[in-house]
């Protein structure tokens, strides 16, 4: 797991450049700092102006020595891979590679994607790669820089294209430093869309001029003629046999580290059946990790602790703090652009703390993905009577969103597009409102999902296209970004087992009547230990949210003040500062619904407050 960056461009530019961007990943990887520097004939320099890089930040997991730090070169250094992540289950073809010729100094999984790619070209690597990853492979043989995503977005990676140069990163933050200072624009599109939906969709980011590469996808850039090319590099198969054995060897392979490893674990089903394969392998020397609310209805400690203790597995419990204003400008940084899941708080602090003691977690990302287990698809199925149909109703300005107006706004949106009002952040009547009554551009921002593969036996359309749109965009750029950024913000590697893709798609051939059941994910009873408790799968689903209005009331408070003035200042007018702060009084004075959506106004202030400061420095 890493932190990785590079550029490639026309001109020289400075070693500060170089340096700013290196400098935004040093979290990400706090091991090791790394570059190639390429004059404009590509040849390697020490040090100075460089027309072409790759930056790298390491957390050393596997084979920690400085041979195995990366950019990484072939023998003849005609080819260089820059990487973040962890590939699972190579060592055989390691073997193969060994024996028609390829010579490995490291037992790294970069060296083993370095030579795989050597051997088969970049299809057959993809095709056989199996874990999390994001790479640049730099081949000076044909002239060409291949940017690849996992299939289900685990690691990040963005990049910008301007005038033919071309450069890349882990994070926006790494990248801004390459783009030009004219070019250096927010996109309203992207304001407006981070406020529908807590987040910003791929491909955007918000910044007009970098994009994020979406999951499963693979970019190719020409050294010569700077042309970018993008395509969808894998779709699901379904594939038949029993998943069980698959999610054993997925948990198992995950356990494969050379520093210490553990597990978060909450009271939920994901994670506990996690913890559960592990006891059943006797894999039982790991600690689990879990955050604790003292106080609060919320809190999972207790239910956590007493799955662990029937499990043989230690557990440690880590207190959430009740004031987090001397963190929160740290907290919105390492979510790297305008993000406003409140879990992402609790995560953070968890991760803090979890890498004191471990440098690895199995995580229980991708359960409810898989196996339909959010509440929200329920209660959106009811209405799918609708399909394509759509009323031309107005989009009303209003502040609070509820009765016939809520209602009103559902029906001027298809049935698809109306699903991401039971997720979204701010309604299209309160973003009008904000805005100043402007009609909005977009009701929905969420990029157009693949069609889902079917399993043979009892499919729900319906359900399927809810699925196809968490897939595509609530999964890879909500859950797993905040993932990603929380956890690496401490250099720690998180790593879910239940988002293999072989094990996606053995469940596949389940039957839906199998795999979506009420109470959500009964599949999973084979996979408990016989320790967990009968009525385990009875339980309430409470999530993984924090006290908010606690905190919004105490040490974020002072934040309001002004909100309004700072937001149409550093969104250029998109949002109006007397609506702003209306919508903060509100709040304020009473409307605790509306909590939520205050965080998301003080995480997008001081978001850009930050990124607009970093524009003028680097």
């Amino acid at each position: 797991m890493c932190g990785i960056a590079g550029f490639f461009s026309d001109v020289p530019v400075a070693p500060a450049g170089a340096d700013a961007m290196l400098a935004e990943l040093s979290r990400r990887g706090p091991d090791a700092a790394s570059r190639l520097l390429l004059d404009n004939a590509f040849n390697e320099v020490p040090a100075g102006p460089a027309c072409h890089a790759l930056l790298h930040a390491r957390l050393s997991i596997i084979d920690p020595r400085p041979i195995a730090n990366q950019p990484m070169a072939s023998s003849d250094r005609q080819v260089w891979i820059c990487y973040n992540g962890e590939v699972y289950d190579w060592e055989a073809d390691k073997v193969a590679l060994e024996a028609n010729g390829a010579v490995f100094r490291t037992h790294s999984d970069t060296e083993f994607i370095l030579n795989a790619y050597l051997a088969w070209g970049l299809d057959e690597l993809l095709a056989r790669l199996r874990g999390m990853f994001a790479f640049a492979i730099l081949d000076l043989r044909h002239g060409q820089v291949h940017l690849a995503r996992d299939r289900m977005g685990e690691k990040p990676l963005v990049y910008t294209h301007v005038d033919g140069q071309f450069s890349f990163g882990s994070l926006v933050r790494a990248v801004l430093p390459f783009l030009p200072a004219d070019r250096r624009t927010f996109s309203a599109e992207a304001i407006d869309a981070y406020l529908a939906h807590r987040y910003i969709p791929s491909p955007r980011t918000i910044f007009t001029d970098i994009q994020r590469l979406e999951n499963g996808h693979c970019l190719t850039y020409d050294l010569k003629t700077r042309a970018l090319s993008k395509r969808r590099y894998w779709q699901p198969e379904v594939e038949a046999g029993d998943w069980l054995p698959e999610l054993d060897q997925a948990v198992a392979m995950r356990t494969v580290a050379d520093r210490p490893l553990g597990v978060l674990l909450s009271g939920g089903i994901d994670s506990t059946v996690i913890a559960s394969r592990l006891a059943t392998q006797s894999l039982t020397r790991f600690t689990t990790f879990t955050a604790a609310f003292p106080g609060s209805g919320l809190d999972e400690s207790r239910d956590a602790a007493d799955t662990a203790h029937r499990l043989g597995l230690e557990n440690v419990a880590v207190p959430m703090p009740a004031d987090l204003a001397a963190d929160f400008a740290r907290i919105v940084a390492d979510l790297d652009q305008p993000f406003a899941d409140p879990s992402s708080f609790p995560t953070w602090y968890l991760a803090r703390e979890v890498t004191k003691h471990v440098k690895v977690v199995l995580v229980g990302d991708g359960g409810d993905e898989l196996l339909a287990g959010y509440k929200r698809m329920n209660k959106h199925l009811r209405t799918r009577w609708r399909r394509h149909c759509r009323l031309p109703l107005p989009i009303v300005s209003q502040l609070a969103s509820k009765g016939a107006g809520k209602l009103a706004t559902e029906l001027a949106m298809d049935w698809r597009e109306a699903y991401s009002l039971r997720f979204s952040g701010l309604t299209p009547g309160q973003r009008r409102f904000l805005q100043g009554g402007r009609p909005l551009a977009r009701l929905c921002y969420w990029r157009a999902p693949d069609p889902m593969p079917r399993s043979s036996v009892g499919e729900n359309d319906a359900l399927q296209a809810l699925l196809a749109i968490d897939f595509a965009n609530y999964l890879p750029d909500y859950i797993l970004q905040k993932s990603d950024l929380c956890t690496m913000a401490h250099g720690l590697e998180g790593r879910p087992p239940l988002l293999d893709h072989r094990l996606y798609q053995k469940l596949l051939s389940v039957a839906a009547s199998e795999r979506y059941t009420r109470p959500a994910k009964l599949i999973f009873r084979r996979a408990m230990h016989p320790a967990v408790p009968a009525d385990f799968f009875q339980r309430k689903k409470r999530g993984f949210n924090p006290p908010l209005d606690g905190w919004l009331k105490t040490s974020l408070a002072t934040r309001f003040t002004g909100l309004g003035q700072r937001l149409s200042l550093n969104t250029d007018g998109l949002l109006d500062a007397a609506a702003v702060d209306a919508f903060a009084s509100s709040y304020q004075q009473g409307a605790s619904a509306l909590a939520e959506q205050a965080l998301q106004l003080l995480i997008l202030d001081e978001s850009l407050h930050q990124l607009r400061a970093l524009c003028t420095r680097v």
